[in-house]
Parts: C-alpha cells; sequence; structure tokens
C-alpha cells in the first residue's frame, strides 16, 4: 500500500517581492485592504481628471445637497462638490502621513540596528537620546514647529515622525540584541563579515515583521492626527480642501445635513483600517517565512516508489515504518534525504537512532509527529503506530496523537520552555489540554511529573521561570512536559547533547527508569555511540538517508558488519578504550593461566 502524507498547506516563498506579493494575494482581507487602499491613493493623484469639479468652486443653489447623479457624495455648505474635495484633500493627508512614516522608519531603524548590534557607549548615547525624545510632549512640539514654520504642515509631519520614532528605536534594538547572539552572526563575524554587512545582510532581514507592524500602525496614528490638524484649521487651512478640515465643517452643520460628517469621516476610517490590515499580513507572512526550511513552498508530494526495504514483522511493535521517503523543495529542484528506510519499535524498547549529522535521523524522527517545514515531501509504504496508519489519521487526529501517543523531548531545553510563563503554568496548560481536568488536578498533577523526573523541591520549581533553572533542571522539565499526555512512545532529539557529561549520565538513568515505571518505548536519536553503548537495546545506523545497520547493541559493537558503523565505533574514544581495557583483561586472564 502507497500513501502520501502532507504536513501543512502550502505557503509562501522568501527572498522576492514576488514571493511577498504572492503571499498577500493568499489572504482575501489583506487583498482587499490593498485594493481599496491603492484605489484611495491613485484617486487622489488622478483628481483632476477623475472630476469635472474644482475643489474651490462653489454653488449657492446647491447647497448640502444629498449624493445624486451631479454630485455622487453631495455638496457642502457652500455648494461645492463633496467627492472632488474628498480627492484634493487626500493629496496633503496621504503626503503628511508619507513624510511622518518616512522620518518615522528611517530614524528607528537606523538608530535601533547601531543601538541593538554595538555596546557599551553607542548604545548608552542612543539609549539617553531615545529616553529624552521620548520624555518630551511632541504633540506640543510639533504646535510650536507650525507656529515657527509659518503652519507649514510638511515641518509639522517631520516633527511627528522624529519625536514618534523612539518607540521604534526601541523595538529594534531589543530585536537587534536577540539576534546579535545567534550563533550564525558569531560565525559571520569570526568570518572576516564588515559590522555594517552583518547588519545588513544577516540581522536586517530578520526583523521585518516588527518594523513593519509598527510602521504600519503608526501610518494610521499620522493620518488621524494630520487629519486633526486640518479639524483645527492648521497645516492646510481653509477653504483649500483636507480631510480632517471637512470633518471639522461637517460637525458644525451636523443637525441639519448629517451625511456630510459619513464621506469626510469614512475616508479617513476606511484608510487607516486598510494600513492595518496590510500591515497585520506583512508581519504574518514574514512570521511563516522564519519558521520555515529555506523559505522554499512545497510544490507537490512525492511519488511513492517501490522500496526493497521492508520493516520487520513483528506482533510486539508499537511503530512500523516501511519504506519511508522524505524530500524538500529547493532552488534547484527536488532534493531527497531519506531514501526508503525501514524500521520498527517495539513496546517498551529502548532503541537508538544514530548517525552522524546530515544523516536523517532528526528529519526522519520529526516526520512521525508531522513537524518537518511546508516544503518537505513524505511518502510511505506503511507507517503504523499503535495498530492505526497514519494515512487514516485526520489533522484532528494527528494533533491528538502529538503528546498522548508520541512525546517530544527537544534537543534545547531552553528553546522548548517559554520565557514568559512559569515551569508550573507551562505543565498545567499541557495536561489540562491532554486530559480536560480542573485546574487543582493539573496542578497536582505537575507536581506529580515534576517528583517523577526526580526533580528537588518541585512545588518551589513549578514557581520558577525558565531562566532560573540550571540547563539539567530545564530539560528534566522538558521530560515532564513530554510525559504530560501519558505517551506510549518517546522521542528523544539529542537530550544530553547541550548537557555536561555528569548530568548526561542523570538525564540518561533517569529516562531508563521512566521507561521501566511507565513501560513506554524511547527512540533515542543521537550522534554519541558512547549514549547508544550505555542507553540503547538495539539501534538503527543511519548514514545519507540510509539505513546501513540494524542490530541489538551486544551485536552491532561486537560484530559491526557495516564499514560506516566501523568508522563511527572508531571515532568514538570512549568505545575505543573500553575495547582496549576489555582486550587488556583476556590477555592479563590468558597469561595467569
Amino acid at each position: 500500500m502507497s500513501a502520501v502524507t502532507p504536513i501543512v498547506e502550502p505557503g509562501i516563498t522568501n527572498g522576492t517581492a514576488n514571493a511577498g506579493l504572492r503571499g498577500l494575494l493568499r489572504r482575501p482581507l489583506a487583498v482587499a485592504a490593498l485594493i481599496v487602499l491603492a484605489v484611495i491613493v491613485v484617486a487622489c493623484v488622478l483628481a483632476p481628471v477623475l472630476t469635472p469639479y474644482q475643489p474651490l468652486s462653489q454653488n449657492l443653489n446647491a447647497v448640502m445637497q444629498l449624493p445624486s447623479a451631479k454630485h455622487i457624495l453631495g455638496t457642502d455648505t457652500l455648494g461645492r462638490d463633496v467627492y472632488t474635495r474628498i480627492l484634493f484633500g487626500g493629496r496633503p493627508a496621504l503626503l503628511g502621513a508619507l513624510e511622518a512614516m518616512v522620518v518615522f522608519g528611517v530614524i528607528g531603524i537606523i538608530l535601533g540596528l547601531i543601538a541593538g548590534y554595538s555596546r557599551d557607549a553607542v548604545d548608552r548615547v542612543i539609549s539617553v537620546f531615545v529616553d529624552l525624545l521620548m520624555s518630551l510632549p511632541g504633540i506640543v512640539v510639533m504646535f510650536a514647529v507650525l507656529a515657527l514654520f509659518n503652519n507649514n504642515l510638511g515641518a509639522a509631519m517631520v516633527t511627528l515622525g522624529l519625536f514618534s520614532s523612539g518607540g521604534l528605536v526601541r523595538v529594534v534594538r531589543a530585536a537587534t540584541k536577540a539576534t546579535r547572539e545567534e550563533l550564525y552572526v558569531a560565525a559571520a563575524r569570526v568570518s572576516g563579515l564588515g559590522s555594517m554587512r552583518i547588519l545588513l545582510r544577516h540581522i536586517a532581514p530578520k526583523l521585518v515583521g516588527p518594523i513593519v507592524i509598527q510602521v504600519s500602525l503608526f501610518a494610521g496614528i499620522a493620518l488621524v492626527v494630520q487629519s486633526g490638524l486640518g479639524f483645527l484649521n492648521l497645516g492646510v487651512v481653509a477653504p483649500a480642501p483636507s480631510w480632517g478640515g471637512m470633518v471639522g465643517e461637517a460637525s458644525q452643520v451636523i443637525s441639519q445635513s448629517p451625511w456630510l460628517l459619513v464621506p469626510s469621516g469614512g475616508i479617513i476610517g476606511i484608510t487607516v483600517l486598510a494600513l492595518g490590515i496590510i500591515g497585520d499580513a506583512v508581519r504574518d507572512i514574514n512570521a511563516e517565512t522564519k519558521s520555515r526550511s529555506g523559505g522554499i513552498t512545497r510544490k507537490r508530494a512525492l511519488a511513492p516508489k517501490a522500496t526493497a526495504a521492508t520493516a520487520p514483522a513483528d506482533g510486539d511493535a508499537l511503530l512500523v515504518v516501511d519504506g519511508l521517503r522524505i524530500a524538500f523543495d529547493t532552488p534547484r529542484g527536488e532534493s531527497e534525504v531519506v531514501h526508503g528506510i525501514s524500521f520498527s519499535v517495539r513496546r517498551g524498547e529502548l532503541i537508538g537512532l544514530v548517525g552522524e549529522s546530515g544523516s536523517g535521523k532528526t528529519v526522519t524522527a520529526l516526520s512521525l509527529l508531522g513537524l518537518l517545514p511546508p516544503n518537505a515531501a513524505i511518502t510511505s509504504n506503511r507507517t503504523v503506530f499503535d495498530g492505526r496508519e497514519f494515512t487514516s489519521l485526520s489533522k484532528e487526529e494527528l494533533h491528538q496523537l502529538r503528546g498522548a501517543g508520541i512525546g517530544l523531548i527537544s534537543q534545547e531545553p531552553m528553546v522548548a520552555l517559554d520565557p514568559s510563563f512559569t515551569v508550573g503554568q507551562q505543565l498545567r496548560e499541557v495536561i489540562r489540554a491532554h486530559g480536560g481536568i480542573s485546574r487543582a488536578d493539573a496542578h497536582r498533577k505537575a507536581i506529580s511529573l515534576l517528583e517523577d523526573v526526580r526533580l528537588p523541591e518541585p512545588e518551589s520549581v513549578a514557581r520558577r521561570y525558565p531562566h532560573e533553572l540550571s540547563g539539567g533542571m530545564a530539560q528534566r522539565v522538558v521530560i515532564a512536559l513530554s510525559l504530560a499526555g501519558e505517551p506510549k512512545l518517546l522521542l528523544a532529539d539529542e537530550p544530553t547533547t547541550a548537557l555536561d557529561v555528569t548530568v548526561q549520565a542523570e538525564i540518561l538513568d533517569l529516562l531508563r527508569a521512566l521507561r521501566d515505571e511507565r513501560g513506554m518505548a524511547i527512540l533515542l536519536v543521537t550522534h554519541d555511540l558512547g549514549v547508544v553503548a550505555d542507553f540503547c537495546e538495539r539501534a538503527v545506523v543511519m548514514q545519507h538517508g540510509r539505513i546501513v545497520e540494524s542490530k541489538d547493541i551486544d551485536q552491532l559493537f561486537g560484530a559491526p558488519e557495516h564499514e560506516y558503523t566501523r568508522a563511527l565505533i572508531a571515532a568514538t574514544p570512549s568505545l575505543i578504550d573500553l575495547t582496549d581495557v576489555e582486550a587488556q583483561n583476556v590477555e592479563v586472564a590468558s597469561n595467569a593461566r
């Protein structure tokens, strides 16, 4: 039987303007907002062409008329065409918002990047400047600028952008500081890349999401502020049209002609709403892109292939994987990384999936939980967990399988824990999601789980935040989280990589004890044969996406058949030393006899 298992719906690609546009076009609400905003901007730019009237032309015989064929939005108190005045009034409104937005973005992004990437003096100077900027009343300063520059709207909008940029500086600075600590940034710095190149190529692209949402929200604020100035007859002075000025005029005759407030106030509301929707959509697209491997869209599922390898028949098998293939779409075409592998996991078994980095072991394990990125395509002849075919599971059933059927222990415990919540809050959330129990019962079970993973003073640990835990304690909390749904199979992805040797041994002993107590199977993903020798009962060795050897531990280390397995053993000093000691003991005993 052949089966195709897609992970999630296709998404956007990354790295080009066309990709971002395609992402927007997949969101009907964003498309509608984009069309509305484009129509408003184009109509205001082409105002002289789109209306037969002049914005200052008066007709006292047609005062405060309702919409008609001659005046599609009616007329105001002096008989002027409202539609014409809205189009001409949009020019200063949109231009003023654009001026403020440009100043806000340029100052906020540049200073934020410099402050976040720099250390000591530069960061402190910029921070003091931002604090001073945000402490001053920007609106009051803007009114002073209007008085000083003879009611110049451009100067007022530049002032608004400058005094509002402090918030963006802080957002960009915080995001830059976090990104600066990433390993790939350190690697770029060690490789000799200059600070400017690192900022522009490696850090700035990661900040698109927070920057876009801040700038789009500020654009709406700037438009409202500019309209407020028009309402006060500042910036654009009557009788010249402006959206705010039209709202002010409508408010004076609202009892005689309530309609006048609808087009003048409505155009402001619609424009601000469209800006907000577009900003949210772009932010979401950027967030989705960053969560994908290389930002490549999965275009199609793999066609099933026949495979010679078959999963061993075992009536006690909890998991059977037969002919699993995994490929990723790349700019150069489809790249297959797992090539028709087959293996099984028995109930209660400790099995190791071992291989060097890039061998395909982690993607194999994560594919069992549907956690591969959207550009991945998976096929298998047969994938059965606890007697059920994976392909027969709906999305809801696959979601329920995560945590309850199959648990996952991450190799980076601090990444797996949310820094905003205490250990107890995170445990209770997972427990209630799987059990549907009361908060009090969830708390008691959370404490019990912390006791199960051998954490001292579990009540105290439950009140702590992740940053208050050591690496070993954090890993034990992650194990407790993975046990919250009482899984039958535990996927342990390099659970001891980030820990020192002593803590590694404690974690392995803990996992072994939990297996004995709960009867669950554990699939240990690792590159360390020493850990496999100490912990596992059976091992599956992978190389370049293929299984090259699968044996019980004693047979694997006593008589390895494949040259790759022998090379892995030879590359593990602890195993070599152990072999040498055993050989010396045999020789001493022989000489004694």
